[in-house]
C-alpha cells in the first residue's frame, strides 16, 4: 500500500457532498461528479460506497422523464438560436468584407488622385514690385 492514501470520506460527508451538489446543480449528481467533487477516483468511490451509487444511479430514472425532456427542449432552442445567430453573423461578415473591399478601391482611386494633383507643375510667380 501507498503511504499517500488519503483516508476515504464518512458517508455523512458523502450526503453533505450530494446535497450540495444537488443545491448547485437543481438534480441528482452523477457517481462522477460525486467522485470529484470529493477527490476520489471514480471507482475507488464506486469500490467503497456501492450503494450510494445504487441511489445515484436509480435516482435519474425516478425524477420523471419530464426533466429530460425539457433539457433536450431547452438544448434543441438553444441550438436552433444558435444557428440563426450564426447565420445572421456570417451574412454580416460577408457585407463587411464587401464593405472593406469597396472602400479599398476608393482609397485606391482617391491616392491616385491625390497622387496626380501633387504632379502639377507649378507656374513661376511673379517678381512683387
Amino acid at each position: 500500500m501507498s503511504a499517500h492514501r488519503r483516508p476515504l470520506p464518512g458517508l455523512a460527508d458523502v450526503h453533505d457532498a450530494i446535497d450540495r451538489l444537488t443545491a448547485e446543480t437543481g438534480r441528482s449528481p452523477s457517481v462522477l461528479a460525486l467522485a470529484t467533487r470529493l477527490g476520489l477516483a471514480n471507482t475507488t468511490f464506486r469500490r467503497n460506497f456501492p450503494g450510494i451509487c445504487t441511489e445515484l444511479s436509480d435516482t435519474p430514472g425516478t425524477a420523471g422523464g419530464t426533466a429530460a425532456a425539457d433539457a433536450y427542449g431547452k438544448v434543441k432552442a438553444d441550438n436552433a438560436r444558435l444557428r440563426r445567430d450564426n447565420r445572421d453573423l456570417a451574412e454580416q461578415l460577408e457585407l463587411a468584407i464587401a464593405a472593406i473591399q469597396r472602400l479599398t478601391i476608393d482609397n485606391d482611386r482617391l491616392q491616385t488622385a491625390l497622387h496626380d494633383a501633387r504632379a502639377v507643375t507649378p507656374l513661376p510667380r511673379r517678381p512683387r514690385c
